[in-house]
């Protein structure tokens, strides 16, 4: 087990809570006579620099699980294109890491939750490492089911049309991956952003390859079984692809405070003032 992401130790609660300016309230020392503990600045300052220390240390390990997520999706695609039994038990069995990295992270972030009350723009970005977490786990998931369906179809051939979509899916999943990571490395509410349209490429690939599927069946040159996994294999990409815009809206949540749901809210409210039902666009 890779010991640059164990869960450290827990530190002993010797400290209380209360909402201030600060997020944060530490009782370090006492009135005399009044045996009430109050805080001294040298005592906030210090445990505040552990808490940014902390939330950075979380932050990186979010970013190396998000960036193993990023390797897994090209590998479970050349595991299902040539074939590779070897590689698709390694890439199955090496999910139980990912699972654990995953409940690291959300250990820690509960930790931090409770210890230092964040508020404000670090509260939003808990919820969100919570969120991404959970995101970059399934996506993983998704990438060993497509090493489970390269088993099922172990030895049939694949027209070179599909395993030129399947690639094409591959590469599209990986990028928008990328490019959702990168906006939450950097901090870039505008890459986020536009994670939801770059989905737009990778949707239009699966109409695409499921289209493909009924043409190639329908010439009689694949049978129905092969037809269905790989079916399902386009819908294992397109969903990793609908990860990765999750992981830019709570990107964005984390920056910005907004919210796909809030355009939902918004519409519910005309609704409610008009009675009507508003006419909406995407």
């Amino acid at each position: 087990m890779n010991g640059s992401w164990q869960r450290s130790r827990a530190r002993p609660v010797h400290v209380l809570f209360s909402s201030n300016p600060t997020g944060v309230q530490v009782f370090a020392g006492r009135h005399r006579g009044s045996g009430r503990s109050v805080p001294t600045v040298e005592t906030m300052e210090e445990t505040r620099k552990s808490y940014h220390s902390e939330l950075d240390e979380l932050r990186a390990l979010v970013v190396r699980l998000g960036a193993s997520v990023i390797e897994v999706v090209p590998r479970a695609t050349n595991v299902l294109l040539s074939g590779d039994l070897e590689g698709a038990d390694y890439l199955v069995q090496s999910d139980d890491e990912i699972d654990a990295r995953a409940h690291d992270i959300e250990s820690r972030t509960f930790e931090i939750l409770a210890l230092q009350a964040p508020v404000a723009g670090e509260l939003r970005q808990l919820v969100s490492i919570l969120k991404i977490t959970s995101d970059l786990e399934r996506s993983a998931d998704l990438a060993v089911n497509i090493c489970k369906a390269a088993r099922r179809i172990y030895g049939k051939e694949i027209d070179p049309v599909l395993r030129g979509l399947i690639s094409k899916m591959s590469e599209q999943a990986e990028q928008l991956y990328q490019s959702a990571i990168n906006s939450f490395a950097e901090n870039d509410a505008a890459t986020a952003a536009a994670i939801e349209d770059m989905d737009s490429f990778l949707d239009a690939l699966h109409r695409q390859f499921v289209q493909a599927i009924f043409e190639t069946h329908a010439r009689e040159r694949m049978d129905l079984q092969l037809a269905v996994q790989l079916a399902i294999v386009a819908r294992f990409y397109e969903r990793i692809g609908d990860h990765a815009v999750n992981v830019g809206e709570r990107v964005q949540f984390a920056l910005t405070g907004w919210k796909p749901e809030l355009r939902a809210i918004q519409r519910q409210r005309q609704r409610d003032a008009t009675g009507e039902f508003p006419i909406t666009q995407g």
